[in-house]
């Protein structure tokens, strides 16, 4: 076996991944059209409505509302679901911090708890344990595109009377028994962030089947408005989440690839773990037969140092890029996160809430912390190759592995 490449031997992957983000003529007459509209504003145009629907049909819901990105997305489904203060909100621990940033947006508690260790997606029994009389909703993240279990998820949803919000900011496409995941419960939040497999730079969107959380949604993101009314009518408290008319061009353009791209991630992503889970010390992220497609944000697999000499998993990661295979990094616990550890959190909070004691903040999360320092990231763009690029990562990997003591 060959010198490893960061130590100056030849990397195992020569030949590029593609490049993102996917762009052509499509795009550029999108924005054309735009430029020369001399329309770009949403509330008047017709782009950014055109993706609303396009994208909300594409998941087989309703309704669409594009906003501004995927934070404020999650921050206008909340105010749609009149979550405030004294309310608490399950989010998992193993996520970005906006999933519980925006519940704290909201002056409700986020209690986070542990994901399951072969998913990294929020534990159901541990989400149901933690609900009090103050739960409204629970937020599911569908980690690098691999929907939580959505049968239990929903169903502890309804006996309890709570609200189901699904975080698919990594699950464009992604399906659970043939469905698109979104709007199983009240409704999903999406982000077109520039990593994200459809991109504007930034963008959000949040679907639903259900009227009256749509029409309470839309109003929250453009200053309080009401559909049909006057324009300086404003009926209730909202801001400003409106998504520009370029950003609508060019995601409309985005749409057209994101059913083929999908399932080229889906079936690659399927052929990495048949080919990578054979390698000693690699367990890939699992996968549940009712997903019938996974949008693949990212290839996730727990990393054994124990079966590579005990390098650690950042050492690890460097020989890999090195190799040139592209990672990114995993999310740290968001118990460990300043904003929790310095009591920073409770600025949001009011009232009782805010002077109580927070049990939750002293768990281990031991799946959490599995994800955070044990997984590796491989990014979407990566997918999107051929199946010789499938293997040349599955050979950069053992290469590593039969070296690993060099990089002691």
């Amino acid at each position: 076996m060959s010198k490893l490449a960061i130590h100056g031997g030849k990397p195992a992957k020569t030949k590029p991944f593609p490049a993102w983000p996917i762009f052509d003529e499509r795009e550029r007459q999108a924005l054309n059209e735009v430029l020369e509209s001399r329309v770009w504003w949403r509330t008047p145009g017709t782009k950014t409505l055109a993706f609303e629907r396009e994208f909300a049909a594409f998941h087989q819901a309703k309704h669409g509302i594009a906003v501004t990105n995927g934070t404020h997305a999650l921050e206008v489904a909340l105010a749609a679901l009149g979550i405030g203060a004294g309310d608490e909100v399950i989010v998992p621990n193993a996520t970005f911090v906006a999933t519980a940033s925006a519940v704290l947006f909201a002056g409700a508690l986020p209690v986070l708890v542990d994901v399951s260790a072969d998913s990294f997606c929020i534990d159901p029994e541990l989400a149901e344990a933690a609900i009090t009389a103050h739960t409204k909703a629970i937020i599911p993240v569908h980690m690098g595109g691999r929907p939580a279990d959505l049968d239990h998820l929903t169903a502890l949803a309804e006996k309890h009377g709570i609200a189901l919000l699904e975080d698919s900011a990594h699950a464009h496409g992604s399906e659970w028994r043939g469905r698109k995941v979104g709007a199983f419960g009240i409704g999903g939040t999406f982000s077109f962030q520039a990593s994200k497999t459809m991109t504007a730079g930034e963008g959000g969107m949040i679907i639903s089947n259900d009227v009256d959380f749509e029409r309470l949604a839309r109003s929250a993101h453009d200053c309080g408005r009401m559909p049909g009314e006057w324009f300086y009518s404003h009926f209730i408290y909202g801001s400003n989440y409106r998504l520009s008319e370029w950003q609508g061009a060019v995601l409309l353009a985005q749409l057209t690839r994101l059913d083929e791209q999908t399932a080229r991630r889906h079936a690659n992503g399927r052929l990495l773990d048949r080919t990578l889970g054979a390698i000693p010390g690699i367990t890939p992220q699992s996968h549940d037969s009712r997903i019938t497609r996974n949008g693949q944000y990212a290839y996730i697999f727990h990393y054994d140092k124990r079966a590579f000499a005990g390098v650690e998993t950042d050492r690890f990661v460097a020989a890999l890029e090195a190799e040139g295979i592209p990672t990114q990094a995993p999310y740290p616990p968001l118990h460990q996160l300043d904003l929790f550890t310095s009591g920073a959190y409770r600025g949001r909070l009011s009232g009782a809430q805010a002077e109580a004691r927070h049990d939750f903040l002293a768990d281990i999360f031991p799946n959490s912390q599995r994800e955070a320092w044990e997984t590796v990231w491989i990014t979407q763009n990566a997918l999107l190759g051929d199946e010789e690029d499938m293997m040349e990562i599955a050979a950069a990997i053992s290469k590593i592995r039969e070296r690993a003591r060099d990089l002691l």
